[in-house]
């Protein structure tokens, strides 16, 4: 029905070892693991300075308003 049988698959993966070699394989599978541990850290890395750059910006309008309200106190 168009898809592929686990015995198409396996003569697929048979076929890519012995054009690599298995430690070809295995060098390539190291380096797309270092790279995608990369990858998801520059992701956290990211997101952990977006989050500081938010609550700096947060601090600072809670700052500004609680100054706004003590200034019409004193006014009032």
């Amino acid at each position: 029905m168009g898809g592929i049988s686990i015995w198409q698959l396996l003569i697929i993966v048979a076929i890519v070892v012995l054009l690599f070699g298995t430690k070809k394989l295995r060098t390539l599978g190291s380096d797309l693991g270092e790279s995608v541990k990369g990858f998801k850290k520059a992701m956290n890395d990211d997101e952990t300075k977006k989050d500081a750059e938010f609550k700096s910006l947060e601090n600072e309008t809670t700052n500004t308003a609680q100054t706004e309200k003590a200034k019409d106190k004193e006014q009032a």
